[in-house]
């Protein structure tokens, strides 16, 4: 069995740790960095391209390139919508109404490029531990629903990995912040790139409760970047007349230029935002040159910050709590950095919020301590999470009855008895749903299934029961029995988010395949370097032997040389390693000749010069 790591499976970037006898450390990549961006891209030769690179190209490949998948994961289209002006790559509704990416004319689902993200993070684990990967803990925000948290476990069976555990990334936060020991509260405000979560914990010798957790799927750093965005866009189309949004590329430009003058205005009050040759008008071209002032940046994006404060207070209340009740106020997540959410968070919770951890690398260091009390490292800590939504079935009238309410610690199971509408029902349709409205449109449908098999009566006399259970990664299952016949079904919340059984298998498999060809894909791009590094040293090595040697010493050589450059760039990784090895080989023979040339040279130097002192010293004349 492999290694077992935690995973911050981040909107925008990601970060993956593992626990060494208990303590965690962070992963890092061959290229030193602790967090990958959760970036994915598609290049025009259809070579799929992760994180750091994947980014890079975005500008100059926006339609190929996917960012912010998260916020796309387990959630319909309808729900999403309003996002698909906001982004530069196509999001489509799929057959069952879910949304999705469509790349290179193939729809992909949000699962499906998780995958891919979580497969890079595989790998560079592997790299790192020099070991297997296989088991994995991955963090999800506390206020996903059962959807998008069974979207996140098929995103990791996807991905070749087996998820033990989804966590909820405030309570991941409060694992890696707090020692197990004494009684302590504390709130994790956790705003990140695509979401916002607040939980309140209790830890009280070693055993973290989560009291109550609130949050907002569709708020994060991204929205804070639209703004300054659409703000950009209009300020230019006042001053040039120059629409920005009908060119391909300029509003790629134009956001990942936001985004930087956002993190820059975190530390200071304002910033310059250029962008030359970003359009073309009637005379020529147009840059584009603008001041952002912090002031203006939280003028515009103030709105939003401050819609996290009222949940803050519900969150307080919900747990059965005061403000001053509270020992720490922990952040998490890189929309912490701004000036303004700091502010805010000292004002509403009257404590400064500590700053003693890294908001981009804490939720990864919670999930791999969380890791290590699975697979028994850790023995000291007891973790008690909360279901953040309402559970519930329909009933009568369209109503939304609850089963299971939200804030209630997992792993938990209830049961309810309901009964038939209508005399001599033998079939009852069981609509299960998550949400806090009353009625059942206004909550999001989970499933339905139906119980068949009803014993013949009248109506109200039957007993139907209806039992919710979760277990400790907020996963869903339901089950009805009629109490009379011992008829019983049952329902697990669909585990992808909109994908089957049958094709997480098989996108399984084109994972696995994908992964192979990325192997092969580094494995060339490692050889071409060592090509550079051969033929550079060879072309030294001829440069000073052509001016040493006789022709016939080097012309081989030379060939070689020629022969490699136009190997380099091709497909065959063995051809490419055998004339890479050829022309080595044949570099250190021409070098050992030149040494030998020189060292004679040098010899016959020292021999002359010595025959030219011996004896040549005159005799001084006696007086």
């Amino acid at each position: 069995m492999g290694r077992t790591i935690g995973i911050d499976l981040g909107t925008t970037n990601s970060c993956i740790a593992f626990s060494d006898g208990g303590h965690p450390t962070v992963i890092q990549s061959k290229s030193g960095s602790r967090v990958m961006p959760s970036v994915v891209a598609f290049s025009a030769k259809g070579e799929r391209l992760v994180g750091l690179v994947a980014r890079r190209q975005a500008i100059t490949n926006p339609r190929n390139t996917i960012s912010s998948v998260k916020r796309l994961m387990g959630r319909r289209y309808s729900e999403v919508v309003d996002q698909v002006d906001t982004v530069s790559y196509e999001i489509v509704e799929n057959t069952n109404g879910d949304a999705a990416v469509r790349v290179m004319d193939r729809v992909y689902t949000p699962p499906e490029v998780s995958a891919i993200i979580l497969q890079k993070l595989k790998q560079t684990a592997e790299e790192f531990l020099g070991e297997e990967v296989t088991d994995v803990v991955i963090t999800v925000p506390a206020y996903f629903n059962e959807v998008q948290r069974e979207a996140t476990k098929a995103a990791g069976k996807i991905a070749g990995l087996n998820v033990k555990r989804v966590l909820n990334e405030p309570t991941a936060a409060a694992l890696a912040f707090l020692e197990p020991k004494g009684k302590t509260r504390i709130a994790v405000y956790d705003f990140g790139g695509g979401t916002f979560d607040i939980s309140i914990l209790q830890v009280v010798e070693g055993v973290f409760e989560v009291k109550a957790t609130l949050g907002d799927t569709s708020l994060g750093g991204d929205d804070l970047d639209t703004q300054l965005v659409n703000w950009i866009m209009a300020e230019f189309l006042s001053d040039t007349g120059i629409d920005l949004n009908k060119d391909a590329i300029a509003p790629q430009r134009v956001r990942e230029a936001a985004e930087r003058a956002k993190c820059e205005l975190s530390m200071a009050q304002e910033t310059d935002i250029n962008l030359p040759f970003i359009a073309t008008g009637e005379s020529g071209p147009v840059h584009l040159e603008i001041k952002i002032t912090r002031k203006l940046f939280e003028e515009l994006a103030g709105d939003l910050i401050r819609k996290t404060i009222p949940l803050c207070l519900d969150a307080v209340s919900d747990a059965g709590m005061k403000m001053e009740d509270l020992d720490h106020v922990v952040l998490v997540g890189g929309s912490t950095r701004i000036p303004m959410v700091q502010q805010l968070v000292e004002e509403t919770f009257g404590r400064k919020p500590a700053q003693s951890v890294n908001p981009d690398e804490v939720v990864a260091l919670g999930a791999a301590i969380e890791s290590s009390v699975l697979t028994g490292q850790r023995k000291d800590l007891v973790l008690i999470d909360v279901t953040p939504l309402t559970l519930g079935v329909e009933t009568l009238g369209g109503v939304m009855t609850p089963i299971i309410q939200r804030n209630s610690p997992v792993p938990t199971r209830n049961s309810r008895i309901f009964t038939t509408a209508s005399d001599n029902q033998s079939v009852v349709g069981v609509h299960v749903a998550q949400g806090e409205r009353d009625l059942i449109d206004g909550n999001r449908s989970l499933g339905t299934f139906e119980l068949r098999g009803i014993k013949p009566a009248k109506r109200g006399e039957p007993r139907v029961e209806v039992t919710f259970e979760i277990d400790a990664s907020g996963i869903l299952n339901v089950s009805a029995r009629d109490t009379s016949t011992g008829q019983k079904q049952s329902i697990k919340v669909n585990p992808s988010g909109g994908l089957s059984s049958d094709e997480i298998e098989r996108l399984k498999k084109e994972a696995a395949a994908n992964a192979e060809a990325d192997r092969r894909r580094m494995k060339l791009v490692g050889l071409r370097n060592e090509s550079d590094e051969a033929i550079y040293r060879a072309t030294k090595t001829l440069k000073v032997a052509r001016e040493e040697l006789e022709k016939e010493s080097w012309e081989e050589l030379e060939a070689a040389v020629k022969e490699l450059k136009k190997l380099r760039d091709g497909d065959d990784a063995l051809i490419l390693g055998k004339a890479i090895s050829t022309l080595r080989s044949l570099t250190d023979s021409v070098a050992k000749l030149v040494a030998v040339f020189e060292s004679d040279e040098e010899q016959a130097a020292a021999e002359f010069l010595e025959s030219m002192t011996d004896g040549s010293e005159e005799e001084t004349p006696e007086e």
